[in-house]
């Protein structure tokens, strides 16, 4: 079973996932600051990490900005407790792969968890290189190189890019792309999508702006071209 760090500075709700996690069958290490935090997340690998922005010593953004810029590509869900659309699109653009709001739902949160490591491992066991103009990905490395030099992807834009590229050339509705990539488990919204799909063409395209490999079908979606 996977390896799950909780990064939480409010003790009930870190009891209460730790206890949630141990029951499912999870193995869970905790950490109370973002300092401690992220030595742990960068001494060991774990299959995910679980992050709460407001954290003494270092907030979330912070740790999670630092554990991406030394190479740590463990998937992180970052719990907030502010609803604004900015702080959770800057923990997505900094490389989180998902977030929940609190007060969250534990079977909600449980789901995105699932949802996570499936896609991990999914990812994992895809054997393929492909190259299209001048990007090459080895899915089994998780490595994606543009020009020659190394592009660093989170999990779920990895996954978001398999989709893509395993459909090419099929226009693909929102939740076309919802089911596939995050699944029918997990509740997301269709701005989700479009957040993502902008991420990874600032990372692949020469021109995010003039895309030339996931382009945009009006009135239905995306569509992937190798061209």
């Amino acid at each position: 079973m996977a390896d799950i760090l909780i990064i939480e500075d409010e003790e009930s709700i870190l009891m209460a996932l730790e206890d949630d996690l141990t029951f499912e069958g999870y193995s869970v290490t905790t950490a109370t600051d973002g300092e401690s935090g992220f030595s742990a997340a960068s001494e060991k690998r774990y299959d995910l990490l679980i992050l709460d922005i407001m954290l003494p010593k270092m907030n979330g953004f912070d740790v999670c900005k630092k554990l991406r810029a030394t190479g740590v590509t463990t998937p992180i869900i970052m719990l907030t407790a502010r609803g604004q659309e900015v702080d959770r699109v800057l923990g997505l653009e900094l490389g989180a792969d998902d977030y929940v709001t609190k007060p969250f739902s534990p079977r909600e949160l449980l789901a995105r968890i699932k949802a996570i490591l499936r896609r991990v491992n999914q990812t994992r066991q895809t054997a393929d290189m492909i190259k299209f103009g001048v990007v090459e990905v080895d899915f089994r490395k998780y490595e994606v190189r543009k020009n020659g030099k190394s592009v660093y992807l989170t999990s779920l834009e990895f996954s978001l890019l398999k989709f893509l590229v395993e459909n090419s050339d099929r226009a693909l509705s929102r939740n076309d792309i919802l089911d596939g990539v995050w699944g029918d488990d997990v509740h997301v919204f269709d701005r989700t999508v479009d957040t993502h799909i902008g991420h990874l063409r600032k990372k692949i395209e020469d021109n995010p702006d003039k895309p030339r490999h996931i382009l945009s079908v009006r009135g239905v979606g995306y569509r992937f071209s190798r061209q």
